[in-house]
């Protein structure tokens, strides 16, 4: 059966001009996470990106068996101007989160996004022959519309998904004749022990 590994990107840098910039932690996450998917033996047949340059650069730091390419359907949300809608500038990186879950609850646009993303899987699922595996390197919003609509969640479930969402973290779905199923979500066993200093939500 088709794989399809949904990867969050690594840390960008938030605070900064240019938030779309990995910081240096987002780069040693993209080496890592490429390290662990070697080590549990995935061949990627298929590597996609969003077109946003943190995506972008997750998935050159992985240095996967193919060349990534890249669909801007897998591209995030902007949830850095859904929160200025409601608050201005006026939020620091602690009060963040829960702004960003109040935008979420409020936004119009939610059901268009998540039909965006549902399409670029659709479209990707139709691509891979038996056996084959697609790796995806794309953001937590993404992630979570997915992960909704598989396992049938209103806009608080999306929320409550995205907002646990790991820099780097693994994500598996596995394509069967029944249809798309989620295996495991978020799994991030690879930045514990020695390299816990890498684990990061933001």
């Amino acid at each position: 059966m088709p794989l399809v590994y949904l990867i969050r990107h690594g840390q960008a840098s938030f605070g900064a001009d240019d938030y779309d910039v990995l910081s240096p932690v987002g780069h040693r996450q993209g080496k890592h996470v490429g390290a662990e998917l070697r080590r549990r033996g995935v061949r990627a047949d298929q590597v996609w990106s969003g077109s946003l340059k943190r995506q972008r650069d997750t998935a050159l730091a992985a240095e996967l068996d193919a060349d990534p390419r890249q669909d801007s359907r897998w591209d995030e949300f902007d949830h850095i101007g859904l929160v200025r809608e409601i608050h201005g500038d006026v939020v620091t990186p602690r009060s963040f989160q829960e702004s960003l879950d109040v935008a979420l609850r409020q936004w119009d646009g939610l059901r268009g996004f998540t039909e965006t993303v549902a399409s670029a899987l659709a479209d990707l699922r139709k691509s891979l022959e038996s056996g084959q595996t697609a790796v995806v390197f794309t953001s937590g919003g993404v992630i979570a519309a997915v992960c909704a609509s598989l396992w049938g969640l209103d806009a608080n479930g999306f929320v409550a998904v995205n907002r646990v969402s790991v820099n780097c973290g693994i994500t598996k779905l596995v394509v069967g004749r029944s249809g798309t199923s989620l295996v495991t979500y978020n799994d991030h066993a690879h930045f514990e022990g020695e390299h816990r200093d890498l684990l990061t939500y933001r």
